[in-house]
């Protein structure tokens, strides 16, 4: 193994350079915390066909390894919900489960937390354990909780903190449920990307404390909440940013399969569209439309001539819209209980009406039954999203 104190402090004025990295506390914490012990027993790289490489940690090119370790991309660690690089030796395919965030998103969440010396915080997702090593040498590890739903990757992240000089609280168990025991804390921020902030998160956060979250469900169109916890209870801010994350297990969407022209045989009607459903493909138009059909799912496909499909479906409720190319222009047919083009074609055109803002315009409301979201005083760019 080699002293990487020269990627770190490289790695440091990089995140500098870039108007990531600003506090001095937090520097010091990049330029200490050795992420290569982060990433045992090794990482994952993309290949060409969507196959992953495997490199362990052990046996590594050390120049290699400190090249990996301090590159600012995302490292995939797992696959499938188990595998690591060490128990293979030839390129693989699989869905990555748990990764090593880009030092750039990590830190930048960190500081959007906005934490201060003697704050609590409880981090949603341990992962490998990188960014609670930050936070602890920040904060002081006492203050920092940290708790991870993947026994394997807790105990791995567990071991990489100890060996770090890191004796914090760890904890295997469902993020979502928070973990009372250390309740309240001053900030609660979450490496995962889910469908609603849980309202345990407001209910074990301290009045003016604060809850960091990407939400959405989709792999894009998701953004980054920071709200601000009230003395009633209720929580409120903004979406300060795009932002991707693995989705919370728990709130993992399974991914429509099947026989699509079964799921769309029957339409209740079928007309022009008013706006391009290729628009759902930009960041924006994706994150309004999880807001209108939260339970929408955006699905390409092609028919056996080449010819393009594109549906959304919402399996709940049962719902579907079929979208057909036509020359320049596009047919929908929807059918079930719901309209979804609908609504998110309504959406779509208040949108654009109101200028396009972009997604740091929207602001949220959260309470024990409703998340509401809404951008200026436009009746149809406001939703509520309440437990049944």
């Amino acid at each position: 193994m080699i002293d990487t104190a020269s990627e770190r402090h490289r790695l440091a004025d990089l995140l500098v350079d870039g108007g990531v990295l600003k506090s001095p506390g937090l520097r010091r914490a990049v330029e200490t915390v050795p992420r290569e012990l982060f990433l045992n027993p090794g990482v994952f790289l993309p290949e060409t066909g969507g196959r992953w490489r495997p490199v362990p940690a052990v046996g590594a090119d050390p120049v290699e390894w400190a090249q990996i370790a301090y590159d600012c991309d995302t490292l995939t660690t797992q696959l499938d919900g188990h595998l690591t690089a060490d128990q293979v030796d030839d390129p693989v395919t699989g869905v990555p489960t748990s990764s090593s965030t880009t030092p750039a998103t990590v830190v930048s969440m960190i500081e959007s937390l906005d934490a201060q010396a003697g704050h609590r915080v409880l981090e949603i997702g341990t992962g490998t354990g990188y960014s609670a090593a930050l936070m602890c040498h920040h904060l002081g590890e006492d203050n920092v909780t940290t708790i991870e739903v993947d026994p394997e990757v807790a105990a791995r992240a567990d071991t990489a903190l100890e060996t770090a000089g890191y004796s914090t609280w760890t904890v295997t168990g469902d993020g979502l449920l928070g973990h009372p025991r250390r309740a309240p804390y001053d900030r609660v921020i979450a490496t995962c990307a889910i469908r609603r902030i849980p309202y345990t998160w407001i209910q074990q956060t301290n009045p003016g404390g604060v809850v960091l979250s990407t939400v959405g469900s989709w792999p894009y169109g998701t953004g980054l909440a920071k709200v601000t916890v009230g003395d009633d209870g209720t929580a409120e801010g903004e979406i300060i940013g795009c932002s991707s994350f693995m989705q919370a297990r728990a709130q993992a969407v399974t991914p429509v399969a099947g026989d699509l022209s079964a799921r769309t045989a029957y339409a209740d009607s079928e007309r022009d569209t008013r706006v391009s459903p290729l628009v759902l493909e930009d960041w924006m138009p994706a994150f309004l439309t999880q807001l209108a059909a939260p339970g929408g799912q955006f699905v390409r496909a092609t028919r056996s001539d080449g010819t393009p499909l594109l549906y959304l479906f919402d399996p709940e409720r049962e719902s579907f819209a079929e979208f057909i190319a036509a020359d320049k222009s596009w047919t929908v047919r929807q059918g079930g209980p719901v309209s979804l083009w609908d609504d998110i074609e309504t959406a779509l055109n208040a949108w654009q009406d109101a200028g396009r803002p972009d997604i740091t315009t929207v602001r949220l409301h959260v309470d024990s039954v409703c998340h509401t979201y809404w951008i200026g005083d436009h009746p149809a760019l406001r939703w509520q999203h309440c437990l049944a």
